[in-house]
């Protein structure tokens, strides 16, 4: 790629440089919601909140990432991609620090600007892996992925023992602010940005011709599903498994668990996709372990409950990374996948934001865990439905008269 197809860029990290800095990223993007969900009792308690306020400081960050990730393009053409993804490193980190000062306004104000910060900063890496390493861009987006599944997994599981050793739920919560001030630093140090501003890009109509495809909704619709299920997860399994019976730190341990298992499936699914032409069988199979894994954990034999931890997380580590690979794989060039990946996730955040607070209403009515289990398999059939359309061996590209097309 050429100094002129990269604008001001001037220089480029090493391949294995910007492999190590997309993994730090990657990182931070999902402890700040992961490490809610275990201390969410204490938090109810301290602050004395109603459950639907709770459920909507859940809700609240999905909803940031669905809102501010269609500004992600808009910040890149004028700032250029990589000071846009410092400024959403340190907008997370200053949302970290605010939740910290645990008065219900703080607390709802951090989380606020920490959904902003990964909405932006998640639209624009997978435009940047493209970019960067066009040749294996679905490969890298599966390590990307991985480095998500870790953090989430690191927030889930250590949300309590933190708030043990730090004394209280408020510090814990900030603490995560220093993973955040790292990756700041070392994006800022090793990823070479324009000396200026960068030069002004032509705006193509890109956008409205998205809307007008049908493989563009339709990856967006899976991304929503699935993200969905992963936000509910994020945000209420803990509190589910407590419903069903676990003691706190046990339902702690059982989401970090399933967290941490979806690293191996994040970095595989994508080779498993490649194995065929298409990769519909690669999602009917995660999708149907998502499935399997909740209808375990909320309705199975108790005995079973490290299986339906399995099945869980290797559904949801495979299904994500799944999600983020189509974005690359349904695109013929960087500028696409990062037009399609603004579509996918501001929107497919904005769905997925309702299965959060959906699952917050059902428990604030005490509709009990047969509802909400029937509820999410529910949500997991239209994934499934979704995913038949979106896994298909299809990409938007430009035809010789630079209309935006499907082959």
């Amino acid at each position: 790629m050429t100094t002129t197809d990269r604008g001001a860029r001037r220089t480029s990290p090493a391949p294995g440089v910007f492999i190590a800095l997309m993994i730090l990223v990657g990182l931070n993007l999902r402890p700040a919601l992961s490490s809610l969900a275990p201390l969410l009792p204490r938090i109810e308690d301290d602050s004395g909140l109603p459950m639907l306020a709770i459920g909507a400081l859940t809700t609240l960050p999905v909803l940031c990432l669905g809102l501010f990730a269609p500004s992600a393009p808009w910040l890149s053409r004028r700032l250029g991609p990589e000071r846009t993804l410092s400024l959403a490193l340190l907008v997370l980190a200053t949302g970290l620090g605010l939740r910290g000062l645990a008065a219900p306004i703080w607390l709802f104000a951090g989380t606020l600007l920490v959904g902003a910060g990964i909405g932006i900063a998640g639209t624009l890496l997978p435009a940047l892996v493209k970019r960067e390493l066009p040749d294996s861009a679905d490969l890298m987006t599966g390590v990307y992925t991985m480095a998500l599944c870790l953090g989430g997994a690191l927030g889930a599981g250590l949300s309590i023992p933190l708030a043990e050793v730090l004394g209280g739920w408020a510090t814990a919560l900030t603490s995560w602010a220093a993973l955040a001030v790292i990756g700041l630093i070392a994006w800022q140090t090793l990823m070479p940005a324009p000396p200026g501003r960068p030069p002004a890009v032509p705006r193509r109509g890109d956008t409205r011709a998205l809307l007008r495809q049908p493989l563009a909704w339709q990856v967006t619709l899976y991304m929503g599903c699935q993200s969905s299920l992963a936000y509910i997860v994020f945000g209420w399994l803990p509190t589910l498994l407590v419903e069903r019976g676990y003691d706190e730190v046990e339902a702690g341990w059982m989401t970090g668990g399933s967290v941490m298992l979806q690293l191996g499936a994040a970095l595989s699914a994508p080779w498993l996709a490649r194995l065929g032409r298409d990769q519909r069988p690669a999602l009917l199979l995660v999708l149907g372990m998502i499935g399997g894994g909740l209808w375990i954990l909320l309705m199975g034999p108790i005995e079973w409950r490290w299986y339906g931890v399995a099945l869980l997380g290797f559904g949801q580590g495979g299904g994500f990374s799944l999600a983020l690979s189509l974005i690359v794989l349904r695109t013929a060039d960087a500028r696409l996948a990062g037009k399609l990946s603004s579509m996918v996730q501001g929107m497919g955040y904005t769905l997925a934001a309702l299965g959060p607070l959906g699952v917050g209403v059902m428990l604030e009515l005490d509709l009990g865990l047969a509802a909400i289990s029937l509820a999410l398999v529910a949500i997991t059939a239209v994934a499934t439905g979704f995913a038949l359309l979106a896994g298909r061996n299809r990409r938007l590209t430009r035809d010789e008269h630079d209309r935006l097309i499907v082959r």
